[in-house]
């Protein structure tokens, strides 16, 4: 057999047809198992497994490898030689046979072979105590007489130490800070066979960072911190602490900022490097001292009037004190002391905004609380009102200094309305309309009270809303609307407002009318009333409908003798329409909501009126007239056939009531004959028709427009052959008899 992968045996069949084939190897078995292989040699390199070393066995396909351990056996089917068994006991000795495998089964195990598993690798726990160290520890291996333990950096730079010991644990020193180191450690055994390794990788801790620049803002009470970048630092922390608070703030760049920081204080600085070995000692702490607190305890007395006085109390890390004053106008003034009082000229009617500031090297403390003081108010002189309506006055004026609130006083000789506000506005509500106020406003200050020498104006309230008492249309669609109302000198407004647009009329007195407003349309009627002194608001709406608009076009259909469709177009704002044709013999009459209607039970050759009524959907109805129409021609009665000639035909009728010309036509297989009587006639002959057919004949009313009507009854007659004859009296076969 070749060397390699061996085949395997397709069939019983084959295989024997082979054997036979194989003379010259008549002393082969087939049924035969294969050699036993035999150990050359056995051994571990990993804790879990021993590799295993034999001469290939001809006809062998695979092998099985057995590893036992007392009463532990743990199997493997390889393939060739060297095989591997695995799942195995680190540092355990195991007795190791190999079996080969063919189609005809399995050999006999091989001589035994011994073999211990290498020692497990050593779990690590590592460390950095400090910025140029690093801590290894590890827990006792099984078997192990000694381990030995390297270090070099992560990125393959630089030099390997390494150390041998039989201790479980290990330091190296000297190391970079902010390094990343790579630690491997394995165990050996009493033979100083080494066993698994372990791997792991630690950074050491940062250094301190150096050059801390502090940076101070008083107006925020913010600490900008900076420093120089440390090798190794993920991140870095600032803190400042003092005698009752701490505060600190963490970043990735090289600068961060302490803000809430706490006036008239003084702080220690320090900064931190931090990476994932944890954190460096602090470098040498900064004192920072802030600006001082704002001065508290302010008071302001005006004594005599026209004069301020400002005083507060002392604050710590204070050097001096400056006292703002700005009035409301905008004008500021302000005094410098290192004494806690400053005096200030003032004037009436003004409000004064006051501040204290105290300034150390640091700069200006905070903003502390700005308390205000108000002379007495004075009068609002520039009195406008803005909006005047039926039963509201707004009014506005200029402030005046001095004024916290205003109070708005309205008279009309018995009633009054009063209002208070803060704002120089004011509305007065729930005033009677048409009426005339003597309205007042005074300045008030809760220190000097109200100003009462302010002088008033007078201020007469828009008209009253009409009242619409009816809305009425005359016999020429003229809408006349009439209203109420107890206005003096008031024009009055009527407005329609609808789909269509707006239609208005205006009178003084109490009622006017609307004209040209369309058909078929809805509009919303209203009346406002309008002086002097403002318009009104509308008054209630009322709803006015026209009648629905007539449709443009009617057309009379004749569908039989006595059935007719009459048809028009859509009127707007009609929803059902109702239409009557009448005559001296009767009247029919059709209700629809539909744009058409059949009528029955029409007379033939009858004049008729045609009316229409278009109706909206409340009932409101527009009478539509049209033209007359005149019915078509009664059918004609008595209808006969008389043979003229071989060839020739008579149809003879009864001529129905009323004068009507009249159209035949023959309908046969052999084609159509057609003929037309003079005028008065009732007989129409036909001639040069071929006999032995079967014909239908029919007599047609022809309409004043030359329509020919197609409603009549048809008869069938045959036409037989027979020899010429004097007699063209003989009448020709009915088959309708």
């Amino acid at each position: 057999m070749m060397a390699g992968r061996p085949k395997k045996c397709l069939s019983l069949i084959g295989f024997s047809l082979l054997c036979l084939k194989m003379v010259a190897s008549a002393k082969t078995d087939c049924n035969r198992a294969p050699e036993i292989p035999t150990i050359d040699q056995a051994y571990s390199k990993i804790s879990n497994s021993i590799t295993v070393e034999w001469a290939t066995v001809p006809g062998a396909t695979s092998y099985l490898l057995t590893a036992k351990d007392g009463d532990t056996i743990i199997e493997t089917i390889v393939a060739n030689s060297p095989g591997t068994v695995t799942g195995l006991k680190a540092a355990t000795l195991y007795q190791i046979t190999v079996r080969s495998i063919s189609a005809a089964g399995r050999s006999q195990a091989s001589p035994p072979k011994q073999a211990n598993t290498v020692l497990a690798a050593p779990i690590l726990e590592v460390s950095s105590p400090s910025s140029d160290s690093i801590l290894v520890r590890w827990e006792a291996v099984y078997m192990a007489t000694g381990f030995s333990v390297s270090i070099m950096r992560a990125n393959g730079l630089g030099r390997i130490w390494k150390e041998n010991t039989t201790n479980t644990t290990l330091t190296f020193t000297s190391l970079d800070a902010g390094t990343l180191y790579t630690i491997k450690a394995y165990a050996w055994n009493a033979n100083g066979t080494p066993g698994d390794d372990s791997t792991c990788n630690q950074r050491t801790s940062p250094r301190a960072p150096a050059d801390i620049q502090v940076s101070f803002d008083s107006g925020a009470l913010k600490a900008a911190v900076s420093w120089a970048p440390t090798e190794g630092a993920f991140n870095y922390t600032a803190t400042a602490w003092s005698d009752s608070s701490e505060l600190s703030c963490s970043t990735t760049s090289r600068a961060c900022a302490l803000s809430a920081l706490r006036c008239g204080t003084e702080y220690l600085i320090a900064v931190a490097a931090r990476n994932d070995a944890g954190s460096s000692t602090s470098a040498p702490a900064l004192t920072l001292a802030t600006v001082a607190c704002a001065p508290g305890r302010v008071t302001i007395q005006e004594d005599p009037p026209g004069h301020l006085s400002v005083s507060w109390s002392n604050v710590d890390l204070g050097d001096y004190y400056v006292a703002f004053v700005k009035s409301d106008d905008g004008l500021e003034v302000h005094c410098n002391t290192s004494l806690t009082q400053c005096n200030f000229l003032s004037e009436c009617g003004f409000t004064y905004f006051i501040s204290v500031f105290a300034y150390n090297k640091a700069g200006q403390s905070p903003l502390g609380d700005v308390f205000n003081y108000t002379t007495a108010p004075c009068c609002p002189s520039d009195i406008n009102p803005v909006l005047v309506s039926s039963d509201r006055v707004e009014i506005v004026w200029s402030p005046v200094r001095g004024a916290e609130l205003y109070e708005t006083k309205a008279v009309d000789g018995f009633n009054v309305v009063e209002c208070n506000d803060t704002a120089p506005a004011c509305t007065l509500s729930a005033l009677e309309c048409d009426t005339k106020y003597n309205i007042t406003v005074y300045s008030f200050s809760e220190v000097r009270g109200s100003n009462t020498s302010c002088a008033s104006r007078f201020v007469t309230t828009a008209p009253c809303s009409p009242e619409i008492k009816s809305v009425s249309k005359d016999a020429f669609s003229v809408i006349h609307v009439h209203w109420r109302s107890s206005n003096d000198g008031a024009t009055y407004t009527v407005t329609a407002r609808g789909e269509e647009g707006l239609y208005r009329c205006s009178s003084m007195g109490q009622s006017c009318t609307l004209g040209g407003l369309p058909c078929g349309s809805l509009f919303s009627v209203t009346a406002v009333a309008e002086t002097q002194a403002g318009q009104s608001l509308p008054s209630y709406s009322v709803p006015l409908e026209t009648v629905p608009c007539c449709p443009a076009t009617l057309t009379v259909t004749q569908v039989t003798q006595s059935v007719i469709n009459v048809s028009w177009t859509v009127g707007t704002g009609a929803l059902t329409y109702v239409t009557v044709l009448e005559a001296h013999t009767g009247q029919s009459k059709c209700h629809t909501h539909q744009n058409h209607c059949l009528l029955g039970c029409i007379t033939c050759g009858v004049n008729y009126t045609v009316a229409l009524k278009a109706i909206s959907a409340s009932g409101l109805t527009a009478d539509c007239a049209y033209q007359r129409y005149a019915s078509s021609a009664c059918c004609p009665l008595g209808v006969k056939l008389y043979r003229l000639g071989p060839n020739g035909i008579r149809i003879d009728w009864q001529a129905a009531r009323g004068s009507a010309n009249y159209s035949t036509d023959l309908y046969g297989s052999k084609g159509i004959f057609t003929c037309s009587p003079s005028a008065g006639l009732s007989f129409c002959d036909i001639t040069e028709i071929p006999c032995g057919d079967v014909y239908t004949v029919m007599v047609s009313p022809v309409a004043e427009t030359g329509l020919k009507l197609t409603f009549c009854p048809k008869k069938i007659y045959s036409v037989s052959v027979m020899l010429y004859s004097d007699n063209w009296d003989n009448t020709v076969n009915d088959n309708n008899d």
